[in-house]
């Protein structure tokens, strides 16, 4: 087992005093956990000190190639004043695949579990305890080797940061608005589409200031070899309810394995509902739009859990959802999976981890 070395502030921060007034990724808690990767020694010096910033030669190959992983989970305060992780080993799980695709050292399963729990519990006390809030936390690898060679680095930083996140919908579960991008792409298989990488997100955001310019929220985004099929939202997987079945594309090596996704499907599964993970055509939504078989769309993610969608735009065609209202299903995923979350609904499928 990981030992960590602790060394605590002596100047913790002043927390929010009110918790509606956090933004997303804004504050961060009083601790960071750090380690070390040199190639020939491997994972070292594991560390949890005082959140600060730090230092880092310009020639890092993170800066020039962009070699990073990171990913997003979270804790949260049960209603019986547990402190409790959501199927953090699906999200280790797959940050180490992301660093096989990015060449990065794997981080062993058991440190990296260690390093949050023992990161949470020291800033615990951090944690918000209102309906829909959470603690944020974010771990991430970067390259830190000096160096202009075009070459896998030989050094890393693997860190993990906090930040307390107030209820994504403040005013309840309100359907959000969605382009469907038909200019440019984000991922092609056999790309990084699927791992957790910064530039899979640098790619995508040329596309959402052109949604937000026309006062869309998100972009939905088509294969990137046919322009087709439909892939993801930006910073969420998608699903759509058609003629009462369930359906969401297929993973196919460009789209990114969400644990909420895993956890939507199975919650479907547990309500009766049929499931299908395929390749849907944007002409197969545009043709259920029209005839009234499109009953619901929504979006799932660490950040929201569940986004309804309200209206599609695609072209010059705008799609009402619903009549613009969260659909039933919607409604009743998003209850039961942050109701397991916050400890009030049953876990069956032991998704939560205890911290304390």
């Amino acid at each position: 087992m990981i030992k960590i070395k602790i060394n605590k502030t002596k100047h913790p921060k002043m927390k929010p005093k009110d918790e509606d007034d956090i933004v997303f990724g804004s504050i961060f808690t009083d601790h960071m956990f750090i380690m070390d990767y040199i190639e020939g020694k491997g994972w070292i010096n594991p560390r949890i000190e005082e959140y600060k910033d730090f230092k880092i030669s310009p020639a890092a190959l993170v800066f020039h190639y962009g070699q990073s992983m990171f990913e997003g989970m979270k804790a949260y305060k049960t209603e019986d004043g547990r402190v409790v992780l959501f199927r953090p080993m699906k999200n280790i799980e797959r940050a180490n695949k992301s660093n096989q695709r990015l060449c990065i050292p794997e981080i062993p399963e058991e440190d990296f579990l260690e390093a949050v729990k023992e990161l949470v519990k020291i800033d615990e006390d951090w944690i918000p305890t209102k309906k829909g809030s959470s603690l944020y936390i974010r771990p991430f690898v970067i390259a830190t080797e000096p160096s202009l060679n075009v070459v896998p680095s030989k050094e890393f930083k693997f860190m993990i940061i906090l930040s307390p996140v107030g209820a994504y919908y403040k005013e309840g579960l309100n359907p959000v608005k969605i382009w469907i991008e038909d200019e440019y792409v984000r991922a092609v298989r056999g790309g990084i589409g699927e791992a957790k990488t910064g530039g899979n997100y640098a790619a995508s955001m040329l596309s959402q200031e052109k949604a937000h310019e026309a006062g869309y929220s998100q972009v939905l985004w088509l294969d990137g070899i046919e322009h087709k099929y439909i892939e993801e939202v930006g910073a969420m997987n998608i699903f759509f309810k058609i003629k009462g079945k369930i359906i969401t594309p297929m993973l196919n090596g460009s789209i990114l394995r969400g644990v909420t996704r895993d956890s939507v499907i199975e919650v479907c599964k547990d309500m009766g509902l049929v499931v299908e993970e395929r390749k849907i055509s944007v002409e197969e939504l545009y043709e259920a739009a029209k005839d009234g078989s499109l009953e619901e769309v929504f979006g799932s993610g660490t950040a929201a859990v569940i986004s309804p969608v309200g209206t599609l735009k695609f072209g010059s065609d705008v799609f009402s959802i619903n009549n613009g209202n969260i659909g039933e299903v919607s409604q009743k995923v998003y209850d039961t999976i942050t109701g397991i979350q916050k400890g009030v609904v049953e876990d069956k499928h032991n998704w939560l981890v205890e911290i304390s």
